[in-house]
C-alpha cells in the first residue's frame, strides 16, 4: 500500500528558533514527507541552515508575510499539506498522527491537535486543550462554533493539516476570502480553516502535537508591535459574523443577538485600532437592513391558534 506524501511548508523569515523548527520537522516518524522553506529573510541565515540538511527544498522567496505564506502553499506537490511557521515545533508523531486521522473518512477535510504555547527558551507557558477527547465535527458546526465564539480554538496553521485538493478545488484566491470580505491579514487562518472544511468534516486529536512559539521579541503576527495588521485580528470576527449570516451559517436572531458582544469589542479596542470602527459600522449597517423582527405572539393567540388547529 502506497503511502500518501506530506508537505511540510515552512514559510520562514525569523532565523532565531528556525533550525529547531526544521529539525522538528526533519525528526518525524512519518516518512513520506517533502519539506519545502520559502525563505523571504534578509540575511542568508536562514538558506545556509537549510543547505547543511540534505533533501530539505529550499526556494529564495521576493514576497512578504502573508504572501510569503501563499506561495509556500503553491508549491506544495504532497497529498496532504502540514504548514509549519518558522519558530514553532512539531512532536515527533505529529504527522504519523494527522495522516492516520485524514485517511479515516474520505469526508475529513481538516486535522487538528491539542498544542503547547512555548516561550523563547522552549518553556510551556500554557496547553491550548479546547476539547478532553478525541472526535469528529462538521465544518459548519465549527463555522457556527467559532462565529458566535469570536474565538479561534483550532489554532494556528502550525496546528493543522489538511487536503491538498481541496486547497485547489477553492483556489488560493480565494482561500482567505468568504463573502465580499478579504481576511488574509487578519484571521487568515481561521477562514482558511472554515473554507477547507466547509463541505466536509473536521477531526480533533486529543493530544499535544504542536508547540506554538510567543517571542515578542520577534517579528512574528502575535507581536503587536511588530504586525502592523494586528488590528484586523479583531476586526475581522465582526466581519464574521455579517458574512457567515449571509452565507446562511448562523440566523437572524444569531446575528442580531451578538451587537451586544460586538458593541463591547469596539468599546474595549476601538480607540486603539481604527479598523475595528469600520467593521462596527459595517456590522450595525449590515444588521439595521435586515427585515423586521416578528413581534411575539400574544398569549391569548397562541391559545386560539393552538385550538383551532387542534
Amino acid at each position: 500500500m502506497t503511502l500518501p506524501t506530506v508537505s511540510i511548508v515552512i514559510p520562514s523569515y525569523k532565523p532565531a528558533h528556525f533550525e529547531q523548527c526544521l529539525r522538528s520537522a526533519i525528526g518525524q516518524t512519518y516518512t513520506h514527507t517533502e519539506i519545502l522553506v520559502s525563505d523571504n529573510c534578509p540575511t542568508e541565515d536562514i538558506r545556509h541552515i537549510c543547505a547543511r540538511f540534505p533533501g530539505v527544498i529550499y526556494q529564495r522567496s521576493h514576497v512578504f508575510r502573508e504572501q510569503n505564506v501563499e506561495a509556500c502553499l503553491a508549491s506544495a506537490k504532497g497529498h496532504f499539506i502540514k504548514p509549519l511557521f518558522d519558530d514553532d515545533l512539531l512532536h515527533p508523531f505529529c504527522i504519523e498522527r494527522m495522516v492516520a486521522a485524514m485517511r479515516m473518512r474520505d469526508d475529513v477535510e481538516l486535522v487538528f491537535s491539542a498544542s503547547q504555547v512555548i516561550n523563547s527558551d522552549n518553556e510551556r507557558t500554557e496547553t491550548r486543550r479546547p476539547y478532553q477527547a478525541s472526535g469528529m465535527l462538521k465544518g459548519r458546526d465549527m463555522h457556527r462554533q467559532l462565529t458566535l465564539g469570536m474565538t479561534n480554538i483550532i489554532g494556528e496553521f502550525s496546528s493543522v493539516m489538511f487536503r491538498r485538493q481541496t486547497m485547489w478545488d477553492i483556489g488560493l484566491h480565494r482561500l482567505f476570502k468568504m463573502g465580499d470580505h478579504d481576511f488574509l491579514t487578519g484571521l487568515a487562518d481561521l477562514i482558511a480553516y472554515l473554507n477547507l472544511a466547509r463541505d466536509g468534516s473536521i477531526f480533533y486529536i486529543d493530544e499535544e502535537l504542536s508547540y506554538f512559539r510567543k517571542d515578542m521579541r520577534l517579528q512574528s503576527n502575535s507581536n503587536p508591535a511588530a504586525n502592523p495588521f494586528f488590528g484586523n485580528c479583531f476586526s475581522d470576527y465582526i466581519d464574521l459574523l455579517r458574512v457567515s449570516h449571509a452565507a446562511g451559517v448562523i440566523t437572524d436572531a444569531e446575528v442580531r443577538k451578538m451587537q451586544g458582544q460586538v458593541s463591547d469589542v469596539y468599546l474595549r479596542l476601538g480607540g486603539t485600532f481604527p479598523q475595528v470602527g469600520t467593521s462596527y459600522l459595517r456590522y450595525l449597517d449590515y444588521v439595521a437592513a435586515l427585515p423586521p423582527e416578528a413581534p411575539p405572539a400574544d398569549a391569548a393567540q397562541v391559545e386560539e391558534e393552538g385550538r383551532h388547529a387542534a
